[in-house]
């Protein structure tokens, strides 16, 4: 089974996706992402992980996701359950989807 990785050795492509959403809707979002993720995204190839962080203040919701490529990634946007998913979505909140690699990594 596929976990998050966080290494600037993988070779993965991460969505961060920051939603900026009312803070009376904040659950609404985590629970649709979860849902969406649990019956669509996972089974997408080239699928690896996906973690929904909620923001203490009620108003961000991020979704930090991991692929093996940003074509797995783009293959997955042109699917149309995945597609309706993302909408529902983005009738709740606001959305900004950007790809990024692993540069550094620290621990103490």
């Amino acid at each position: 089974m596929a976990t998050t990785t966080i290494d600037t050795e993988a070779k993965l492509t991460t969505l961060i996706n920051v939603f900026t959403v009312e803070p009376a809707r904040q659950r609404e979002l985590v629970d649709l992402l979860a849902e969406a993720t649990e019956a669509t995204m996972r089974h997408q190839p080239g699928f690896v992980s996906a973690n929904i962080h909620a923001a203490a203040d009620g108003t961000r919701v991020v979704n930090y996701a991991q692929w093996e490529s940003a074509d797995a990634f783009r293959a997955m946007l042109a699917d149309p359950a995945c597609q309706e998913h993302m909408k529902t979505a983005l009738d709740i909140a606001r959305a900004d989807p950007q790809l990024y690699t692993v540069e550094s990594v620290h621990h103490a």
